[in-house]
C-alpha cells in the first residue's frame, strides 16, 4: 500500500501533537498536588484528549484518550469522598475513556467538515477566476475579431471612390470603436471599469483623433460601471454627440468646452453631453432627422428603451440620454 507524503506527515504531526499534549497533561496532573490527584484525577488528561483531537485529528486523540485511561488508572488514589467515587477505578477509567472517545469523535468530525468546507470554498474560488479568465479570454477574442472587421471594410474603403470611401471609412471607425467598448469594458485584472474611467479614455481618443485639442471635455459621475448590457449603445449615443459637437459646434476651431454627466435620477440614467459652442441647427428635428448620426442614436435609444433629447443650450447644445437603469449581475 503507497501512503501519500502529504497524509503521513499529517499523521505524524498529529501524533507529536498528541505526545505533547499528554505528556504536559500528566505534567500539570503531577505537579497540582495530591488533592487535586485525588478529585480530578482526570481532569488534565480530558483537556489533552480535546486538543489533540482538535489540532491533531481523531486517531492520535484516541491515542491519548487510552493513554490516559491506563496511566490514570495506574496512578488512580481512590477518593475515600469525592465526586468520582463510583466504584472501582476501572469503572472511573472506563467512564472516562468512553467519555472522553464521545467528545474526540464529534470534534474530529466538527474538524473534517471545518476542512471539507474549505475545500468546497477553494474549488468554487478556482471555478470562479477560471469564469473570469474564460470571460476575459472571450472579451479579448470578440474584440479582435470586430478588429479584424474593421481592418477589412478600411482595406475595401481604400480602394472605393471618393463618396463611397467616406462611407466605408466611417463604418470601420464605428466598428473599432464596438472593439474599444468590448475590450475596455473591464481593466485587466477583470473588474468592471468605472464609467467615468471608461469615458475619459474614449473622449481623449475622439479629441485627439479630430485634431481638436482646444476644446476641454470634463466629466461628472460616472462612478459605477455601466450594465455590461448597456454599455455598448450608451458608449455609441456619447461618441456620436461627442464627434458631432467636434465637428460642427467648434467647426470654426475656436476653443470650447463639453461637459459628459452621469447621473441616477430614480430608476433611470441620465446622460447628458452638454458644450458652449454653436449649437443646434435651426429646425432641427430628432425624431424624423434623416442623418446617418441621429439614425444610429435613435436605434441606440430604441435598444436602451429609452429616450434621447438635443436643446439649445443658449449657448451651445444640450443633448440627454434618458434610459432604464438595470442592476448588475
Amino acid at each position: 500500500m503507497v501512503v501519500d507524503k502529504a497524509t503521513f506527515k499529517t499523521a505524524l504531526a498529529g501524533y507529536a501533537i498528541g505526545v505533547a499534549a499528554f505528556a504536559l497533561a500528566f505534567a500539570v496532573r503531577y505537579l497540582s498536588g495530591g488533592w487535586f490527584q485525588s478529585h480530578y484525577p482526570f481532569l488534565t488528561f480530558f483537556c489533552a484528549v480535546i486538543v489533540t483531537a482538535y489540532l491533531g485529528g481523531l486517531w492520535p486523540a484516541l491515542t491519548v484518550d487510552a493513554a490516559a485511561a491506563v496511566v490514570a488508572y495506574l496512578t488512580y488514589a481512590r477518593p475515600s469522598s469525592s465526586m468520582l467515587n463510583m466504584g472501582d477505578a476501572p469503572v472511573s477509567a472506563t467512564v472516562f475513556f468512553l467519555t472522553a472517545a464521545l467528545c474526540a469523535m464529534l470534534i474530529a468530525s466538527l474538524r473534517s467538515a471545518r476542512d471539507r468546507l474549505e475545500l468546497e470554498r477553494q474549488r468554487y474560488a478556482d471555478l470562479a477566476e477560471n469564469r473570469d479568465l474564460l470571460y476575459r479570454e472571450l472579451q479579448h477574442r470578440v474584440s479582435n475579431n470586430i478588429q479584424t472587421v474593421a481592418g477589412l471594410l478600411r482595406v475595401q474603403a481604400s480602394a472605393a471612390s471618393p463618396s463611397p470611401r467616406k462611407a466605408l471609412t466611417e463604418a470601420a471607425d464605428r466598428i473599432g470603436l464596438l472593439a474599444r467598448i468590448q475590450r475596455d469594458l473591464h481593466d485587466h485584472a477583470g473588474a468592471p471599469t468605472p464609467f467615468r474611467d471608461f469615458a475619459r479614455d474614449l473622449l481623449s481618443r475622439a479629441v485627439t483623433a479630430a485634431g481638436a485639442e482646444s476644446v476641454g471635455v470634463t466629466i461628472e459621475g460616472g462612478e459605477e460601471p455601466l450594465h455590461p448590457d448597456q454599455a455598448t449603445p450608451v458608449c455609441l449615443v456619447l461618441l456620436e454627440c461627442v464627434n458631432n459637437a467636434l465637428e460642427h459646434a467648434f467647426n470654426d476651431g475656436r476653443p470650447g468646452a463639453i461637459r459628459v454627466e452621469l447621473a441616477r435620477t430614480g430608476a433611470h440614467w441620465r446622460l447628458t453631453i452638454s458644450d458652449n459652442g454653436s449649437g443646434p441647427p435651426p429646425g432641427l428635428d430628432v425624431p424624423s432627422g434623416s442623418s446617418l448620426g441621429l439614425k444610429i442614436v435613435r436605434a441606440m435609444a430604441s435598444q436602451l428603451q429609452g429616450e434621447f433629447s438635443i436643446a439649445d443650450g443658449a449657448p451651445g447644445a444640450v443633448c440627454v440620454l434618458t434610459y432604464p437603469a438595470h442592476n448588475r449581475a
